[in-house]
């Protein structure tokens, strides 16, 4: 299995949502143009390929020099446990640079991982919920 990176490769909405839906991760894949609108909104895609197939994604909103929230990160079930997810974190840092922090909110299922590939758990953050 060769995985290559890519920072500039443009991505089908329902690549997109296959991976989300393969990944489990909560987001809304039953309102195609909510995804679409999400990643062309990103300020910063990384994501993971095997051939042509999408396996991984790292979508964030930065301004690449103070402030980095990594918004969503899914690897396809099948490639999971293989270092994907440490890469695409790993190719987020690197875009990002050294002066800026990379935030993400974990879901309760992925709170044991991040700890494993380095980050701090951090105990002081707020939320308004999305009403829909």
């Amino acid at each position: 299995m060769a995985i290559h990176y890519s920072l500039t490769k443009e991505i089908a909405v329902d690549a997109i949502i296959d991976v989300f839906n393969s990944s489990a991760i909560n987001r809304p894949t039953q309102d195609p143009e909510r995804i679409k609108t999400m990643f062309a909104r990103a300020d910063l895609i990384v994501s993971a390929w095997d051939g042509d197939q999408l396996v991984g994604i790292a979508r964030s909103l930065t301004d690449f020099c103070y402030c980095c929230y990594l918004s969503d990160l899914a690897v396809s079930k099948p490639y999971q446990s293989a270092g994907i997810g440490k890469e695409l974190v790993a190719r987020t840092r690197q875009a990002i640079g050294p002066k800026s922090m990379l935030l993400l909110v974990a879901a309760p299922s992925a709170v044991d991982y991040y700890p494993k590939i380095g980050m701090e758990p951090v105990n002081r953050a707020f939320i308004y919920p999305r009403e829909n």
